[in-house]
Parts: structure tokens; sequence; C-alpha cells
């Protein structure tokens, strides 16, 4: 566990030197306010409910998430510095728990930040506080599950720019992906398929602050998916 905490500690002060966490940060802040508050029309629905709010996030993640791990391998093998990692007396899990760790707690910062949003809605309605616990579990579940992707993507590329695109790709497909199904006409099996593939479809449930197990293993085992997939690089770059 310390090295892991060793890893996510340089991780995290990389992403303060660097005017990506800030810049990520605003973007994310302003991006999903100003699209709750105006092009959602907040005010005038006259309906006082979070799910709008939330239902925003998914679509800010294709790019956000993409942005906060494009560094973590990329730019080690740019510096020279992931061969130094490597060398050291740590384990290939241990370094990529630590840089995952890094992210998801880039990630609850920016959940914390995004309080006051809940906060100045609250007086206008009645909120269940456990709903909205379950909808910032299933933004937390779904952003880990792309930060994960996002940081085996980064493990594969050569730049920052290919890590990037690569992450962008893969979040725009899995997260649009179930919204083929009412473009083509499908067979019903591929339709529920495409569906059940998406985040769109097991986030759903976290938008309306309900907590389905299944939601949350189709999340967890992404996650555990990617970073073993991670791993597994790595091992072949040591060896190489």
């Amino acid at each position: 566990m310390r090295r892991i905490a060793a890893v996510a500690r340089r991780e995290l002060g990389s992403y303060f030197n660097s005017p990506v966490a800030y810049i990520v940060i605003v973007f994310f802040l302003v991006f999903t306010s100003a699209w709750f508050f105006f092009v959602g029309q907040f005010f005038a629905r006259d309906t006082a409910t979070l799910r709008g709010y939330f239902s925003v996030w998914p679509l800010a993640f294709i790019i956000l998430l993409p942005a906060l791990t494009m560094r973590s391998w990329a730019e080690e093998y740019r510096l020279g510095t992931a061969e130094i990692l490597l060398t050291l007396p740590f384990r290939e899990r241990e370094l990529v728990l630590g840089k995952f760790t890094a992210a998801l707690a880039l990630l609850g910062l920016l959940a914390v930040l995004s309080l006051p949003v809940a906060l100045l809605v609250a007086p206008l309605g009645s909120f269940e506080p456990g709903q909205i616990a379950g909808q910032y579990l299933g933004v937390l579940l779904l952003g880990a599950a792309g930060l994960a992707a996002g940081l085996f993507f980064s493990a594969l590329s050569a730049n920052q720019i290919s890590a990037f695109l690569f992450g962008v790709v893969f979040l725009l497909f899995i997260t649009l992906i179930g919204q083929v199904p009412s473009l083509l006409a499908l067979p019903l099996w591929l339709a529920r398929l495409l569906s059940w593939l998406s985040f769109d479809y097991h986030f759903d449930s976290f938008s309306k602050g309900l907590l389905d197990t299944r939601d949350a293993v189709y999340f967890l085992v992404l996650i555990a998916w990617f970073l073993l997939l991670t791993t597994r690089v790595l091992l072949l770059r040591r060896f190489r």
C-alpha cells in the first residue's frame, strides 16, 4: 500500500505541476453547470431534480477523462522515465494502481467541487440525500471505468495525442453505442446486446438515484479488466 501511495502522490504532483488539472477542473465545472442551468433550462422546467445535471456528466467525461489520463504513461515513455519506473522495486500492478488512485482522487475532487450546484438547488425542492448519493456513486463508478480505460490507452500509446484520441473514440463509442438500435433495424438480440454494452444503459438507474448492483458490477468489472490489461502491457514492456 505504501508503494501505491507513493506512486499516487507522485502522479498527483505531476497533475498540479502542469496546467492540465486546472484546465480540466474549470472546463468540467463550467460546462456541466452551464448545460444544466441554461441548455437544460432548469428554472424553466419548474421541476426540482438533479437528474439533468448528472445526465450530462457522461458527455463531459468523453473529453475530460482522456485529458486526465493521456499523460500517465505516454509522457513517461516520451521522457524516458517509464524505463526508470520499471527498474524500481515496484510491481507493475502497484504502478498501475498508484496512477489509477491519483486519477480517481482528482475525479473525487471534481465531485466535491460540484457540490455547490446540488446545494444551490436543494432549497427549491425536496431532495432525498440517498438519491443524490446514488447519483454521485454512479458518476464516480462510470468515471473510474473511463479512467481505467484511459490508462490502458496511454500505456499503449507513444505520445499524449494518440492516447487522448484513442480514449475519446472509445468513450464516445461505449457511451453512445446504446443509441444504435434506435437508428437501425437490428435483430432483437443484437439491439439488447448493444444497449447492455453502453455506459448510458448502466448509468441510467444511477442518474435517477437508484442503486442496481448489476450496474455497479458492470463498472467494477470494466475497471478491473482495463487495469489488468494495463499491467500486462507494462509486463511486456519490461521484458521486451
